[in-house]
């Protein structure tokens, strides 16, 4: 039996303060830019105020892309356009700068960590900072076998949330989420299926390196296979995991959890991480509150889970390729909303005629037009030619 309690995140996670976005928002109204002007950013702006606490909202000043990495063994079913166990390879050339969460963080300035959870390739062939998390050389195949034991799934979940800890401690201010793997987008359908109750057709995508016809059919069949496997263990989302998810899933679950426990806001990516996000909802309702749905990439299963958060994506541009690239694309949106929220200025107070002295005691033998000093018509008109007089 777990040691892990996945209920005391019911109580650790508060919403976002809500006294402080109703401050923000006061002063959102107060700005020369009309409310609902900048349309979605002023939403954004005063999310980010209630996540920091703080009015005027602060910059965005140390992001970062998280990554995690694994490979499944359902892949061998040919699910997926890639062959099974290559992940690995995608990391190592996430790393040499050739993906396009590379290209994309460098432009931005991000930096990038990749953790290796479930890589089917000898740990040695990576960084000791990458793979020193490794839970297991690969996840089960979920339609036959468990993805983990019970025990590998709290160590994967474990490792997740002491990640999460480790960029609070360092002043990560945003985290840009997402995975790198082969046959993770399966596992994920799985669970979106099992959480929404719904058919494994609705949710079975094309990936992020689109699969054919013959192949989507393979993967349906897997996700429907999976499934049957899923639905007895619903009521304990460790399990759940442990059994048709996989370390990678099971680390970023534990990740957005311990996130939303130490304030920090995450931009979730596609339908993997979205499939996580979807149980760590189960576990503790209040986390969405947290998070930002970066992009929609197209997948059904991550329209399914994202409708069911109520979390709407910041861009539609359909990135599939997964590794954080499509959610990479809306930090700038987000720092955006942030830079205007704080620096637009606020509208200046109109004085008000009625109260000021040279009005209230006009002295009756004024001099006249032109020769008053420069006082203003309102002041060189008597009582009776006044407007509306």
């Amino acid at each position: 039996m777990s040691s892990l309690n996945l209920d005391d995140f019911t109580d650790l996670i508060e919403r976002p303060d809500g006294g402080v976005r109703r401050d923000a928002e006061a002063r959102r109204e107060r700005q020369i830019v009309p409310p609902g002007a900048l349309g979605r950013l002023d939403e954004l702006g005063e999310w980010l105020a209630a996540a920091q606490s703080a009015v005027p909202v602060r910059p965005i000043e140390q992001p970062r892309v998280v990554l995690f990495a694994g490979d499944h063994g359902i892949a061998e079913l040919g699910v997926s356009a890639r062959p099974a166990g290559t992940a690995g390879d995608l990391v190592r050339e996430v790393l040499e700068g050739g993906r396009p969460v590379s290209v994309l963080a460098r432009r931005l300035g991000v930096p990038v960590r990749v953790v290796d959870m479930a890589l089917d390739c000898a740990p040695e062939s990576l960084p000791g900072e990458i793979s020193g998390r490794r839970v297991r050389r690969g996840s089960g195949r979920i339609d036959i076998e468990d993805a983990l034991t019970l025990d590998e799934a709290e160590a994967a979940f474990r490792a997740g949330m002491a990640v999460a800890d480790e960029e609070a401690d360092s002043g990560t201010d945003l985290v840009v989420l997402g995975d790198v793997s082969v046959g993770g987008t399966t596992a994920a359908g799985v669970l979106i299926a099992a959480l929404c109750g719904t058919d494994a057709s609705v949710v079975t995508g094309r990936g992020g390196q689109a699969i054919d016809d013959l192949a989507w059919m393979r993967k349906c069949a897997a996700i429907r296979d999976a499934l049957r496997r899923a639905r007895p263990v619903l009521g304990d989302q460790l399990q759940l995991l442990a059994t048709v998810g996989g370390a990678d899933l099971a680390a970023i679950t534990g990740f957005l959890l311990q996130s939303a426990v130490r304030k920090m806001p995450v931009i979730l990516d596609g339908v993997v991480v979205a499939a996580c996000a979807l149980v760590g909802q189960r576990i503790a309702f209040r986390a969405p509150d947290w998070w930002l749905a970066g992009q929609n990439s197209g997948e059904p299963g991550q329209n399914k889970a994202l409708d069911r958060m109520a979390l709407e994506p910041l861009l539609d541009h359909g990135v599939t390729v997964g590794e954080a690239a499509g959610a990479l694309l809306a930090l700038p949106l987000v720092q955006a909303a942030a830079a205007l929220a704080a620096e637009l200025p606020e509208k200046a107070e109109k004085a008000d005629l009625s109260e000021a002295p040279e009005a209230a005691e006009k002295p009756e033998d004024s001099e006249g037009p032109g020769e008053s000093g420069g006082l203003g018509d309102s002041e060189e008109l008597g009582d009776s030619e006044r407007p509306g007089n």
